[in-house]
């Protein structure tokens, strides 16, 4: 396919269904990329990944339940390693449970024109109408491209850092030995043979060539880079670029109920927003101080009234006491009606203390700002290098990791965690700052590592 107009090259069994395998795994990042432009979620929003996504067969990134990582590292492993845990975990993230994610799936590839492509997981693993076509995907590839282009370089990296370890591109020998190759996704199961979707660009020419059901990773290399060849071959020089129209957001999902009516479900986004002006209200036009004045004016009188009423229902030596002051409404009255101020007049002092027949308030003490340390000094993270099956065992490797970085763990609280499948290992009380350096320098030494946030 010439990337840049859409038009079929050269096709053999172009339109016939097939088993995609990780191929779907360009899907799952397409909505991935979609949701985080909506605000829906946001590349550095912590997933917690359930058992169903942790129990994924290999290739896996070795996610463990209960644990939480960014998505932007999730992203990474599905799109370099092919991590089948990591695209489950995408899709729950997104869409609450594998099931409704695969909904969306379908309904996103049914906007951008894939005709003949049904998914039934995020993965691409085998399962029964899990389907698609060469045709579909280089559709498919071509959308990421173009309505994407800021993430279409995760494609092209030979490794990348996934959070807990880096991991190395399925597609790298490729990506090596052809001249302009930069992508795409590297498929494989049983059922499905080896699948590739690649593309590359020379100059002002690009294109992009797809294969299912290659017998090795190297004949089906081969062969995509056969396809490429003949495509560089075909293409026109100097085509204009016709870049595909994106779809339309298609992140509601409609539900067909039992009455037969059609309706869309609701569904919570997540907006990434910042305020970006303030919300105070402007000024009423024409509006001005004096007559702002005149009815506070108005408002004192009427309070000054009030007390004054209340006065005159008290015995006569109350209202005795607060005879002296009886000239404060008519003076504060042609105050107010004379100044053009907002600032209210201060009333006469000990007024109201004197009606109540209450002592005056002695003059407010300087204000004393008080202060205390925190204990915890933003204490709240932690790391976890690893689960094993006995508390001893546990135990032993914080110790032994204590020894060897006590550059980052000093100070820092060693504590086992008991799980239904074994023994977590995991420090804890300490800045986030401290932990992520700890991670990084641990994962150099091949250990696992992964930051637990506050919870």
């Amino acid at each position: 396919m010439d990337a840049r107009t859409g038009e079929v090259l050269h096709s053999t069994n172009a339109d016939t269904r097939l088993h995609p395998a990780s191929l779907t795994k360009m899907m799952t990042l397409y909505i991935a990329f979609e949701a985080i432009k909506n605000g829906e979620i946001t590349l550095d929003t912590p997933v917690r990944i359930s058992k169903n996504a942790s129990a994924e067969p290999p290739s896996k990134l070795g996610l463990v339940a209960g644990q939480k990582i960014k998505l932007r590292y999730l992203i990474r492993a599905s799109a370099v390693k092919s991590a089948n845990d990591a695209a489950t975990a995408i899709g729950e993230a997104i869409e609450g449970s594998e099931a409704k994610f695969a909904r969306r799936m379908n309904r996103t590839a049914k906007a951008l024109g894939m005709t003949r492509t049904t998914f039934k997981n995020a993965h691409g693993l085998t399962e029964s109408g899990h389907l698609s076509t060469a045709r579909d995907m280089s559709i498919l590839g071509r959308h990421l491209l173009y309505d994407y282009p800021q993430y279409y370089n995760l494609f092209s990296r030979t490794q990348t850092d996934a959070g807990m370890k880096t991991v190395l591109n399925t597609n790298r020998r490729l990506l090596a030995s052809y001249r302009g190759a930069d992508g795409i996704k590297t498929g494989y199961t049983r059922a499905a043979g080896f699948n590739l979707v690649a593309s590359a660009e020379r100059g002002q020419e690009r294109v992009i060539a797809t294969v299912f059901g290659g017998r090795s990773s190297a004949s089906r290399n081969a062969k995509v880079a056969e396809l490429l060849d003949l495509g560089f071959k075909r293409a026109p020089s100097s085509a204009p670029l016709k870049a595909p129209s994106a779809p339309v957001y298609a992140a509601v999902e409609t539900v067909k109920h039992a009455d037969g009516a059609t309706r869309t479900a609701g569904k919570v986004i997540r907006l990434n927003t910042a305020v970006k002006r303030s919300l105070r209200p402007l000024a009423r036009p024409g509006s001005e101080a004096a007559p702002v004045a005149v009815a506070m004016a108005d408002v004192i009188d009427q309070v000054v009234a009030d007390v004054a009423q209340k006065a005159s229902l008290m015995p006569e030596s109350v209202t005795t006491a607060a005879a002296e002051p009886a000239a404060a409404p008519a003076e504060i009255k042609t105050a107010s009606a004379a100044t053009s101020l907002v600032t209210p007049v201060a009333r006469p002092v000990g007024l109201f203390q004197k009606v109540l027949g209450a002592e005056p308030e002695p003059e407010p003490a300087e204000p004393r700002v008080v202060t205390r340390v925190s204990t915890s000094g933003g204490r709240h993270w932690g790391i976890n290098i690893g689960r094993y099956k006995s508390h001893n065992a546990a135990e032993r490797i914080l110790l032994q990791t204590a020894l060897k970085e006590t550059g980052t763990l000093d100070g820092a609280l060693r504590k086992v965690v008991r799980r239904p499948t074994g023994f977590d290992a995991n420090f804890l009380g300490m800045e986030r700052e401290t932990a992520d350096l700890a991670c990084r320098r641990l994962q150099a030494r091949n250990q696992t590592c992964f930051m637990i946030g506050p919870s």
